[in-house]
C-alpha cells in the first residue's frame, strides 16, 4: 500500500504570526492529549492489573494540564489575535475548531476535568471486573457517580440546554440530535419489517465455521494477520493485539488496533480486526503535515465509525471479498476445506436476532442494539433510570426489540465497555454505517468495477479514495459540508436502505 497519510497540499510558510502563536500553543495541547492516548492503549492491551490507580493519576494528571492550557487567558488572546488575522480558508477552520474547543470547555473547572479523567480510568477496571464476575453490583457505584459528573460537566458547558445533548456534541458537534432522531425512524421503518419477514420467510444460513469450531486463538490470530495484510494495513505504522472490547487508538504515525476471539466462531474476530483497521484507516489516512492541528485530526464520531462500517461490510463482507480471500481462510481455519463461496458470504452476513451481544450481531439486527442503548443512555442520564434500574430495562428492552432476553448481565447491561467512559455517543455508530452506505455509492461512480478491485485484493484504489475525499480534510469541514464534499449531496438514509433491502432481499430470496 502507498503512503495513506498525504501531506497538505497547502504551505503555511507564510502565515500571519498571531496564527503561527495560536498554533504552537495548541500542538502542545495536542501532543500531550496524543500522549495520554498512548496510556490508554497501554492500560487496556499491556498493563499489569495492579497499575490502575497509578494510571489513573497519570491520566488526570495529563488532562489537567491540557484543560489549563486550552482554557487559560493566553490562548484565549492568542485567539482572538488570529481571528483578526488575513486568514485562508484552512487556517480559518483550524481557528474555528480551536475556538470552539476553548469556548466549551472555559467555564468547566479543572478540578472537574482532573477528578472526572481519574475517575473514568478506575473505572474501566472496575468494569472488566465485574464484567468478568457477572456482578452489576460492583459497578453501578462507579458508573452512577460518572453519570453525575459528566452531568456536571454538560452544565458547566451549558446551563441553558439539556445536559444528554451537551454530551452528544463531544462527539457529533455539527449533526443535529433532533437529525440524528430522523434517521433512526426511518431505519426503524425500514428494518424492523426486514427482519421480521427474515424471521418469518427467510432461508437458513448455518455458519460452516461455527460447525467446524472450536477454533484455537493461535489460528485465529494468523487470520486476522493475513487479512489486515490483505488490506494493507501497515506494519511500521500499526499492530495488531488483544483487549477485552475492540478499539483503535493512534494517529497518522502510529494507527493501533485490537481484537477478540471467540473460539466457537472466528468471524467475529474476522469481523472485528476488518471493523478496526476501518478506524486505523482513517487515522493513517490523515496529512502528517498537520499532525497536532485540527486539521491533522479525525472529524467525528460518526464519520469515524463511516470509515470501519465500510471496510467491515462493504468490503470485507461481500461476495467478491470472499471469492478472493476464502484460500487464505482455509490456510488458516481447520475443518474448512469444503466451504463454498456461497456458504463463506452468507455465514458473514446472516442475521442471527437472538443475538444478545452487540459486536457480534448481525449488520441488520446490530441497529436494534444502538438504539436500545440511545434509549437507556439519554433515560439513565436525564434522571428517569436510577443505576439500579438499569439491568431489568435492559432485558426489557432486548425482548422488546430482539425477542430474547440476556442469560447475564455479563451479556446484557455490562456488556460495552463505554459507559465505564462516556454517554450519548452511540449513535455514531448507527450515522457511521448510513453515511458508508453513502461514501460506497458514491465511490462507485468514480472507481471502474470495485467489486473485481474487491475480488483481486487491490484494495488501494478503495483507500486512496476515502484519503482524497474524507481523511485529507481533517476538520476542515462541518459534518454536512464534508458529507456534500465527499458525496455531492447531504446525508441520507437512503443508500443504506437501499443497500440492505438489496443485499438481503438476496441473500434470503425475498
Amino acid at each position: 500500500m502507498s503512503n495513506q497519510s498525504p501531506e497538505s497540499d497547502s504551505s503555511e510558510s507564510d502565515a500571519p504570526e498571531p496564527y503561527e502563536n495560536l498554533l504552537d500553543r495548541y500542538r502542545r495541547i495536542a501532543h500531550l492529549e496524543s500522549g495520554a492516548g498512548v496510556l490508554y492503549w497501554d492500560q487496556q492491551v499491556v498493563m499489569p492489573e495492579g497499575g490502575t490507580p497509578a494510571r489513573g493519576k497519570q491520566l488526570a494528571a495529563l488532562s489537567a494540564t491540557t484543560h489549563e492550557k486550552l482554557t487559560d487567558d493566553a490562548m484565549a488572546d492568542a485567539l482572538d489575535a488570529a481571528q483578526d488575522a488575513d486568514l485562508t480558508a484552512e487556517q480559518a477552520a483550524n481557528v474555528r475548531e480551536i475556538r470552539r474547543r476553548h469556548d466549551r470547555n472555559r467555564s468547566v473547572p479543572e478540578s472537574l476535568v482532573e477528578e472526572l479523567t481519574e475517575h473514568t480510568s478506575n473505572s474501566q477496571r472496575t468494569w472488566q471486573e465485574a464484567k468478568a464476575e457477572d456482578d452489576f453490583d460492583r459497578f453501578a457505584p462507579a458508573l452512577e457517580r460518572l453519570r453525575d459528573l459528566q452531568v456536571e460537566r454538560a452544565e458547566a458547558i451549558d446551563p441553558d440546554r439539556p445536559a444528554y445533548e451537551v454530551m452528544y456534541e463531544d462527539g457529533e458537534p455539527y449533526l443535529p440530535l433532533e437529525r440524528m432522531a430522523e434517521i433512526f425512524e426511518e431505519l426503524k421503518d425500514a428494518l424492523v419489517p426486514l427482519i421480521e419477514w427474515i424471521e418469518a420467510e427467510g432461508d437458513d444460513l448455518p455458519s460452516p465455521f461455527v460447525a467446524a469450531g472450536p477454533h484455537p486463538d493461535g489460528n485465529q490470530r494468523a487470520l486476522s494477520d493475513a487479512v489486515l495484510e490483505v488490506l494493507g494495513y501497515p506494519d511500521e505504522h500499526g499492530r495488531l493485539d488483544e483487549s477485552a472490547h475492540p478499539f483503535t487508538s493512534g494517529n497518522q504515525y502510529d494507527a493501533r488496533v485490537t481484537t477478540r476471539f471467540k473460539p466457537e466462531d472466528p468471524m467475529d474476530a474476522f469481523t472485528a480486526t476488518i471493523h478496526e483497521f476501518g478506524h486505523a484507516s482513517y487515522e493513517l489516512g490523515l496529512p502528517r503535515d498537520r499532525f497536532g492541528e485540527p486539521l491533522g485530526a479525525s472529524l467525528s464520531s460518526g464519520v469515524h465509525e463511516s470509515q470501519s462500517r465500510f471496510w467491515e461490510n462493504h468490503v470485507g463482507r461481500t461476495r467478491p471479498f470472499w471469492e478472493g480471500f476464502l484460500p487464505t481462510a482455509k490456510e488458516h481455519l481447520d475443518g474448512v476445506d469444503d466451504v463454498t463461496v456461497d456458504e463463506a458470504y452468507a455465514a458473514v452476513n446472516a442475521i442471527y436476532p437472538d443475538n444478545r451481544i452487540r459486536v457480534e450481531a448481525d449488520e441488520l439486527t446490530y441497529h436494534l442494539h444502538i438504539i436500545l442503548r440511545c434509549e437507556l443512555d439519554r433515560a439513565f442520564v436525564e434522571g428517569d433510570l436510577s443505576v439500579d434500574e438499569l439491568p431489568a430495562a435492559w432485558n426489557r428492552k432486548m425482548e422488546e426489540y430482539l425477542g430474547v432476553t440476556p442469560d447475564s448481565d455479563a451479556e446484557g447491561v455490562l456488556q460495552d465497555i463505554h459507559w465505564s467512559s462516556r454517554f450519548a455517543a452511540f449513535q455514531g455508530y448507527t450515522i457511521g454505517s448510513v453515511l458508508a452506505a453513502q461514501l460506497d455509492h458514491a465511490m462507485r461512480q468514480d472507481i471502474d468495477d470495485v467489486d473485481a478491485k474487491i475480488r483481486e485484493g487491490d484494495l488501494e484504489p478503495l483507500w486512496d479514495w476515502m484519503t482524497e475525499h474524507v481523511h485529507r480534510h481533517g476538520r476542515r469541514y462541518p459534518t454536512d459540508e464534508l458529507v456534500e464534499e465527499a458525496t455531492g449531496e447531504p446525508l441520507t438514509a437512503e443508500y443504506f436502505v437501499d443497500y440492505v433491502e438489496g443485499k438481503f432481499g438476496d441473500l434470503y430470496g425475498l
